[in-house]
């Protein structure tokens, strides 16, 4: 990074669905697990991420309710949490957010999330057509941003109707939480340049993303906007590229043939997003081409829905093919990495250096200032060098 570069706003990821060391296998899986979700919080907070995804879907665990225990743990961290259109009122979610910004003192990001999966929809009793939900999608967000902006809202509107509706306390954030949102086709990025802060993207290689960069900011400016843009991506960093390589052959090394068709075939039948039919077109369920751009690896979309590629190799290198994602307007990055914890560890050990992103916040002295190395933890302490050694 140059000095004239503003650094990467970095927030990490927290698995409510379950976690693990390899994908299609139980072997060292952790369950979900409150107790764990707390250890990633608090350890990004402490490590420097500016704030943390909590995903929503029928497999998670409910976002606002987590990530107002996870504030009450943190004290920085920024907490982007789901609303879904069409599972509660928009007069609802307006007091929700508002409560939730409040108790967490401004730390909430909202993420925009109208749904991909047929199967789950129908269960949350949605049954719109896919461009009908961003239609939807609008109404709704006429009457939630109008509440949470100015405490009042009225609508006679085709999908939403809001008679007189009130919110009673305005969040701390003016004038309301940003709003971030991700979606490929053409209605979702439409409704985007209309009503979002951040377009975030999934790791597509970086001509595909300048292309729908290029489509949401055309949108944006025709209604007289501007958009910010975010990447949501997994990260392999080791201390060498060979080493991160490895590492991502084994985290697919216990996954069989069988694993991916079976969640390929999941994928088909139940979502008509267009972002998905995307990220599946990257690899086509084939372990022989997932390299789909330089260290950009498409193995984790072999048996995971949504966000399915990683970058991987050293931090040098994974810092350059970041700044290409710089160049084309990205600015915020929503990463993650298995297992989450360790993985959150690693990423700001060797990449943070790299991309210009400070040490852990409240570091404490470990010496009066002469130069140390690891002794290994043994009674005598670690091992002092003489200054200039």
């Amino acid at each position: 990074m140059t000095k004239t570069e503003k650094p990467l706003d970095f927030l990490w990821f927290i698995p409510t669905s379950g976690d693990g060391s390899y994908l299609g296998s139980d072997d060292r899986s952790r369950p979900a697990d409150p107790g764990y979700f707390r250890e990633i919080a608090t350890a990004v907070d402490r490590l420097g991420y500016t704030g943390v995804l909590i995903p929503t879907g029928a497999a998670c665990e409910e976002s606002f309710v987590l990530a107002g225990h996870l504030a009450a743990v943190t004290e920085k961290l920024k907490f982007l949490v789901a609303i879904r259109p069409g599972t509660a009122s928009p007069a609802y979610y307006a007091r929700l957010a508002a409560t939730l910004d409040r108790v967490s003192n401004g730390r909430l990001l909202l993420n925009i999330v109208v749904g991909g999966s047929v199967q789950e929809l129908a269960g949350d009793g949605i049954f719109l057509p896919h461009d009908e939900r961003y239609a939807h999608a609008e109404e709704f967000f006429r009457v939630f941003n109008s509440l949470i902006e100015t405490g009042k809202a009225n609508l006679d509107g085709k999908y939403i109707k809001a008679l007189n509706a009130q919110l009673g306390f305005p969040p701390v954030q003016e004038p309301r939480p940003p709003l971030y949102f991700g979606g490929s086709s053409d209605a979702a990025i439409d409704f985007a340049g209309g009503r979002v802060d951040k377009y975030l993207t999934w790791g597509e290689p970086p001509a595909q993303v300048a292309e729908k960069i290029a489509s949401v900011r055309k949108a944006a400016a025709a209604k007289g906007k501007e958009v910010s843009f975010g990447i949501r991506l997994h990260f392999i960093v080791r201390e060498t590229d060979e080493e991160a390589w490895a590492a991502a052959d084994r985290l697919i090394s216990k996954l069989s043939d069988e694993a991916i068709a079976a969640a390929q075939e999941v994928f088909a039948k139940n979502s008509d997003s267009v972002g998905q039919a995307r990220m599946v077109a990257l690899h086509n369920g084939r372990r022989d081409r997932l390299e789909v751009s330089p260290n950009l690896w498409a193995g984790i979309g072999l048996v995971r829905s949504g966000a399915g590629t990683a970058l991987v190799g050293s931090p040098k290198t994974v810092a350059a093919r970041l700044r290409e994602y710089q160049a084309l307007g990205i600015d915020t990055i929503v990463a993650s990495g298995y297992p989450h914890l360790e993985e959150a560890y690693t990423v700001s050990e060797l990449l943070f250096p790299e991309i210009g992103l400070g040490s852990p916040r409240n570091q404490i002295r470990s010496s009066f200032g002469e130069r140390q190395v690891f002794g290994g933890g043994g009674h005598g302490g670690n091992v002092r060098l003489v200054s200039g050694s």
